[in-house]
């Protein structure tokens, strides 16, 4: 009987921590992390969290809520948006954009074969605040959006 009731404690502690673990890829930690480890990859100085860029993009976010449509705020911050049907993560978001790197050429300081401005703003040398922000849509969607400060991809311009 004993044993029982501790095997049934550790299946309970092993579901308390993924259900942490699934949790935690939304914390402002999580989106810092992923940002950052990119950001080390190519010598760039770590991004730390802005409580009132964070802000601006959970009011933007939440202005997607409606429509969960991939259309950028227009406002005074680089922004990176993210769209899943499901219930994307905010390391999910944030990998999606680090895995463009594959597109960028540093050579010709563009992007070859796809997308890659996702992945230089978040490794835009100039870049010091970040702000992110998650909602699920009404359609069950999940719209996710960081934003940069000051903000880059600047025409002419390394990311790095």
């Amino acid at each position: 009987m004993g044993l029982c009731k501790i095997s049934l404690a550790f299946v309970f502690l092993i579901g308390i921590t993924l259900v942490h673990l699934t949790l935690a890829q939304d914390s402002k930690e999580d989106y810092l992390n992923a940002h950052n480890a990119a950001r080390a990859d190519v010598g760039v100085p770590s991004l730390t969290w802005d409580d009132t860029v964070a802000a601006y993009a959970q009011n933007y976010a939440n202005q997607r809520i409606g429509d969960c449509n991939l259309v950028h705020s227009g406002g005074k911050y680089g922004e990176n948006i993210a769209w899943g049907s499901a219930d994307l993560s905010g390391t999910d978001a944030v990998k999606m954009w680090v895995d463009e790197k594959a597109n960028y050429d540093y050579n010709s300081n563009s992007c070859v074969g796809g997308e890659c401005l996702h992945y230089t703003q978040v490794v835009w040398r100039n870049s010091v605040r970040l702000g992110c922000a998650k909602v699920r849509c009404n359609n069950g969607g999940t719209f996710i959006g960081c934003n940069y400060d000051p903000p880059g991809n600047y025409n002419n311009e390394r990311p790095y």
